[in-house]
């Protein structure tokens, strides 16, 4: 018996076609070369906010603890929001808008900006799905043009004061699949509804890498590489 496999494709190109397109986008070192969250406690150094030598420590020991895949993300968030909650919303805001006009704008790359347009001119929704959390990125999402952003979402008490504490699924690691999927289900999705791109530098977003339908391995660290190598994952040098 003879199996005609192009037709067998023809309605897998169907079927892509009719399902929503969404294109995810891991941020740090993938969208802007450098770790926005990092960058942020070194800017807040500049600004007298901490004691230089002891943030400076703990700040490169979470950096590395996050390359390794070991962070705990409660404990850093504590730490990375100590200086905004001790400054408060006001001077806090303020300072976030010189680093976006001081770091955050010379580092976007027009390449990336293109890689977004390019999706969004093919009709793809495009979401920013970080571990890093939401005070931090959602003005750097919007100098994307990006309305859709998943990141770690801020506790905060009943005057509106950050209290250091993560509210809800921290969207790092296998919590960018429940992220996700708490997207989707909001919107009466699941997976079989979507047609999914997801582009990541690290090994930190395995989970998500191999629950899209397209993983892009982008600007990807040495392990990474490897594993899109030996999986047949297309690869992006975008920086």
């Amino acid at each position: 018996m003879t199996v005609d496999v192009s037709v067998d494709r023809k309605e897998a190109v169907n079927n892509a076609q009719t399902l929503r397109k969404l294109a995810l986008f891991d941020l740090d070192h993938t969208l802007i070369p450098m770790d926005s969250d990092y960058e942020w406690g070194e800017f807040t150094i500049a600004l007298g906010w901490c004691d230089a030598t002891e943030f400076k420590r703990r700040n490169a020991e979470f950096f590395e603890q996050y390359r390794a895949g070991t962070l705990n993300i409660q404990d850093y968030v504590r730490f990375a929001t100590q200086a905004i909650r001790e400054q408060g919303t006001i001077n806090s805001i303020a300072a976030h808008a010189r680093f976006m006009s001081d770091i955050v704008h010379k580092a976007i790359k027009p390449q990336a900006l293109e890689l977004v347009e390019r999706h969004r001119a093919a009709g793809d929704e495009v979401l920013i799905v970080t571990a890093t959390n939401e005070f931090v990125t959602r003005p750097i999402a919007d100098a994307f043009g990006v309305s859709e952003l998943i990141a770690v979402q801020l506790e905060r008490d009943a005057q509106g004061n950050l209290t250091g504490e993560i509210q809800g699924t921290p969207s790092a690691r296998e919590g960018k699949v429940t992220r996700m999927e708490q997207w989707l289900a909001a919107r009466q999705l699941g997976w079989g509804d979507v047609h999914t791109t997801f582009y990541t530098d690290s090994m930190n977003d395995l989970a998500l890498l191999e629950k899209v339908n397209h993983p892009v391995a982008t600007n990807p660290d040495a392990r990474l590489r490897a594993l899109a190598l030996d999986r047949g994952w297309r690869i992006l040098d975008l920086f």
